[in-house]
């Protein structure tokens, strides 16, 4: 019970701090009448809060923000849960942190963010929103706000990369499993922290396309980072995945049937009216079936990349006779083939092994440039111009050679070179990321941090 009243408390702050009223009073009730119910079983739990706590229509639209992102968002990893040496390590994390970004100041709520605690992020972020709406607005207050947003943003960046670099200094400590895991947890706090930041912002237009994004596809599931998936969120989208694909395997075998008939042949026609003393009676068509492009995969397998992956590589085998051949590549530092995997596996026992079982240093410094240098010495000539040529990563090479002169060659032998990152957008072009280099060679850089954005990908991709 005391850590359930711990938990309120820690709630209660980092409401008042977004801007709920809530009364000393108010906290005592719900703790009474938090103990008459199963706080385990959340709508309970969800509702008792919501009606101590939210007391009008604005304050119900609030709660519920506030509420998804303490009770979802910010919850810790279930691979990062009940270990004293994951504790410790995050521990040391934080300290990195503070040592790399400073102890005090505006760093110090998006720390104490990262580390669970969003009351202080939420007030900063409360008092940038009041400086631009009030009253006593001036001119350039405007500006002011904007460059205020822009620091913050930068400052979660430079978390993130004072995290990854903590993680590559210490990889023969920690394991690779773990490091993932890891990395993976503090990206979903940076990103949410980026949605805090910017959802303000955003436009009636874009609230507007993202519900028909909804609507399209999977609701709310569909919108969730990969990387924020729980386990059984995983399993949801996986059968969302198997009926998606019989639904595009439909479409594509009806536009198949269509074009298979091909162009009219008139010289054929023509001898077949013959019969009909010149009536067209037999249309003959030129059997010619719609070109089926081959495939090529290269999949950045390090940190949080992998969770977008994996989901990639399940629809493009699960739709593999859409294609001539599918080939795919892994990679983090070195490369390896691991084509066989689907050929021998189901699609998600392949996924398996791909992780256990491929021929690199899981556990290495990422490095495209080595990974290019590779796949030019040992499969530059499985590409030519039937062949699409996709790329998932973030693009974070730390530091190394990102050697552009031999992905430009690589597209130069291709049909088309298209890059997907699943990263959030605004961090593309920071850090350690050669994303900037890659984008001026690729045809197409897009997003791919969900499920639906991967859907429109693959739509456009086979249909």
């Amino acid at each position: 019970m005391i850590h359930m009243q711990n938990l309120i408390l820690k709630f209660v702050d980092s409401a008042r701090a977004a801007g709920l009223r809530i009364s000393t009073s108010e906290t005592l009730d719900c703790l009474n009448q938090l103990q008459h119910i199963d706080p385990l079983e959340e709508s309970q739990f969800s509702r008792t809060l919501r009606a101590n706590f939210a007391k009008s229509h604005r304050d119900q639209h609030l709660f519920n923000h506030l509420y998804d992102l303490f009770f979802h968002e910010l919850r810790d990893n279930e691979n990062l849960s009940g270990s004293e040496k994951i504790s410790h390590i995050k521990n040391e994390i934080k300290i990195r942190l503070k040592t790399d970004m400073g102890n005090d100041g505006p760093m110090v709520p998006i720390i104490e963010f990262l580390d669970g605690n969003p009351a202080n992020y939420l007030q900063r972020l409360r008092q940038i929103e009041s400086e631009g709406t009030g009253t006593t607005r001036g001119v350039g207050s405007g500006f002011g706000g904007m460059v205020r947003r822009l620091d913050i943003m930068l400052a979660i960046n430079r978390a993130g990369v004072s995290v990854s670099q903590f993680l590559a200094k210490n990889r023969t400590r920690i394991h690779w499993e773990t490091r993932q895991d890891i990395e993976t947890h503090y990206q979903q706090r940076r990103d949410s922290a980026l949605r805090l930041l910017t959802g303000n912002r955003t436009s009636g237009n874009k609230r507007q396309r993202t519900r028909k994004s909804y609507d399209r596809h999977l609701g709310k599931l569909g919108e969730t980072a990969f990387t924020s998936l729980t386990r059984k969120e995983v399993e949801e989208m996986r059968d969302a995945i198997r009926a998606l694909v019989r639904k595009l395997k439909d479409t594509v075998t009806l536009r198949y049937a269509v074009h298979a008939r091909g162009v009219l042949d008139v010289k054929k026609t023509l001898r077949k009216a013959a019969r009909y003393q010149g009536l067209p009676m037999e249309i003959v068509y030129r059997k010619k079936p719609p070109r089926r492009g081959k495939i090529v995969v290269l999949c950045d397998v390090s940190g949080s990349v992998w969770s977008s992956a994996k989901f990639m590589l399940n629809m493009l085998y699960s739709l593999q006779e859409c294609f001539t051949k599918v080939r795919s590549f892994i990679f983090v530092s070195g490369l390896d083939e691991v084509s066989h995997f689907f050929e021998d596996h189901d699609v998600d026992q392949a996924i398996d092994r791909v992780m256990s079982d491929a021929d690199i240093a899981y556990d290495a410094s990422t490095d495209y440039g080595q990974t290019f240098r590779e796949f030019k010495t040992d499969y530059l000539d499985i590409l030519n111009k039937k062949t699409t040529l996709i790329i998932i990563g973030d693009g974070r090479s730390n530091y190394t050679n990102p050697e552009a002169g031999i992905l430009n060659e690589m597209r130069e032998k291709c049909r088309r070179v298209l890059w997907l990152n699943p990263e959030t957008e605004v961090f593309w072009y920071s850090g350690d990321s050669e994303m900037r280099t890659y984008q001026e060679i690729c045809n197409e850089v897009r997003p791919c941090g969900n499920l639906n954005q991967l859907i429109e990908f693959i739509r456009e991709l086979i249909l």
